[in-house]
């Protein structure tokens, strides 16, 4: 497998993350597009890391992105291009990370979903800030109503936030409010046809402040509604959160295995990111982040363990994702490629 060392800084990816789309490549459209190479050329790229001939790994029209992996793209060519780009690269859907094009124009939601389906392309999801002090903000605390408005004008089925449960702090008690507000957001969802989601990244594996033998996540699992609040899981912060919070502040051993909360409640987990990392203990987090298939995260075993589940082939969806892409069509491209490659083993 091939090494490539990038920045992964949690808490820039936490604060940049709702303004994904502002940020200019500083590159021609013609440049952009001519780095992405076909797909047949992509196959051939990963038929080294295929596992045999039995049945893919990765479920028939399950496949998305991540839109924030791309913002590059979409705030200088527009969805357009993008979408023709992830319809060459052989992906199902797309999980938004903002609405805006950047110099491309303006688009609105109806023209924005008509062009995700004239490409193939199956709006999953999106991702929103949780809370704000602007009352004015995009938020689902300070605009649900317009929160999800917008995401039933685009035929989303899920609708989430990145943003971690820490409104009120790191303490049970905190945690407890912050379920409450999501279990409101995922009632209304559901009142419209939707599932309300919430994203991890590493921290909502930490600790309770007022009472370190609680991890925060199991707080937020037992204390939301199953039938409200579904959950994404990150598999990458996941596993990050797996290397910095297996011992607990006074150093007593605390094991968990991220796969484990999967396959103990399948249902809360409709959607994915496949993220992927190389381990280095030497990071904060464990990992420094690569494209899919280059790292060291098992997505052979842990993508066989959930779709081999009894009625769960077809239950999740599977967004390939990195935070910061070297190249972020070769990154959608490579990562397309190598998932598509998958076979379970006979």
């Amino acid at each position: 497998m091939s090494r490539t060392s990038q920045p992964d800084p949690e808490l820039t990816h936490r604060l940049t993350r709702r303004g994904m789309l502002g940020v200019a490549a500083g590159a021609t459209a013609a440049t952009l597009l001519g780095a992405a190479a076909t797909p047949a050329a992509a196959a051939t790229e990963t038929a080294d890391k295929t596992s045999g001939r039995g049945r893919p790994v990765l479920p028939p029209g399950r496949l998305g992105i991540q839109l924030y992996s791309l913002r590059d793209k979409v705030s200088t060519l527009g969805f357009a291009p993008v979408f023709a780009e992830l319809e060459k690269y052989g992906y199902d859907e797309v999980e938004f990370a903002g609405y805006t094009q950047g110099s491309a124009g303006p688009i609105t939601l109806a023209q924005l979903k008509r062009l995700a389906r004239d490409h193939g392309l199956n709006p999953i999801g999106s991702h929103v800030g949780y809370y704000s002090d602007d009352p004015n903000a995009y938020t689902f605390a300070q605009n649900l109503t317009k929160v999800l408005d917008d995401a039933q004008a685009l035929g989303l089925k899920h609708i989430g936030t990145a943003s971690g449960p820490f409104r009120y702090g790191s303490t049970v008690d905190a945690w407890k409010r912050a379920a409450e507000e999501f279990n409101t957001y995922g009632a209304a969802a559901k009142a419209r046809g939707m599932k309300f989601y919430q994203h991890n990244h590493s921290e909502e594996f930490s600790f309770a402040t007022d009472n370190p033998k609680v991890r925060l996540y199991d707080v937020l699992l037992r204390e939301t509604d199953p039938d409200l609040v579904f959950l994404e899981m990150d598999i990458y912060w996941a596993y990050s959160g797996q290397f910095r919070f297996s011992k607990r502040p006074d150093g007593t051993p605390a094991p968990f295995e991220p796969l484990n909360y999967v396959l103990r409640q399948p249902h809360r987990y409709p959607l994915f990111h496949v993220k992927d990392g190389v381990s280095d203990p030497a990071n904060t987090y464990g990992y420094r982040m690569t494209d899919v298939g280059d790292g060291d995260i098992d997505y052979q075993k842990f993508i066989s363990a959930v779709t081999r589940l009894r009625g769960e082939r077809l239950a999740h969806h599977w967004q390939a994702e990195h935070d910061q892409p070297a190249e972020s069509f070769t990154f959608a491209r490579r990562s397309s490629a190598y998932l598509h490659s998958l076979r379970e083993k006979c």
